[in-house]
């Protein structure tokens, strides 16, 4: 009995977070790919981006970097960071080329400590998306970071580390509306 009920437990959560990751994919309207919105500013090697969906009533804004692992200069990732429309969450969305081995998930590490690997969500023809919702202490983790590692696995063998720079993720995350 307490097996079953873990597992109801946890396929709770996953239709959870999967219902409130394709509710943020929609209401932010931001394709991750090819980075829409207007720059409104820099921060850092981040950009926040902004744009009006239709039927919205505000303008919904989102800090993305594009970045490419240094040996492998056609692998790249875009990374978002947003917060839902309602204010009550704050999601980090990952998008890795197609190709790589969904099982494995996208792994994290801020200045060499493991932070975890989030699953991916689902593919689009841009690219495989990993979403997680962002708790204080991931927040804390980027802002006070100078530097990320997000790891692909293209085998189970093989990861592929693409470093992402944290400067001016806590001034922009401060300033995402």
């Amino acid at each position: 009995m307490p097996h079953q009920q873990l597992i109801l437990r946890l396929s709770q959560r996953i239709l959870w977070a999967l219902g409130v990751c394709a509710l943020a994919f929609v209401v932010a309207n931001v394709q991750p790919a090819s980075a829409q919105g207007v720059v409104k500013s820099k921060h850092g090697d981040w950009e926040m981006r902004c744009e009006t969906p239709p039927g919205a009533a505000r303008e919904q804004c989102a800090l993305i970097q594009s970045v490419a692992a240094e040996d492998k200069p056609n692998v790249s990732l875009v990374v978002i960071v947003l917060k839902t429309a309602d204010g009550k969450s704050r999601l980090l969305r990952v998008v890795a080329p197609l190709g790589v081995l969904l099982p494995a998930g996208l792994g994290l590490k801020v200045d060499q400590t493991d932070v975890g690997r989030a699953g991916f969500v689902r593919c689009m023809p841009s690219g495989c998306v990993a979403e997680v919702v962002m708790d204080d202490k991931l927040i804390e983790q980027l802002g006070g970071g100078k530097g990320a590692t997000f790891i692909i696995f293209n085998t189970p063998e093989e990861g592929i580390g693409i470093p992402l720079v944290l400067t001016g993720f806590k001034e922009g995350y401060a300033k995402l509306p």
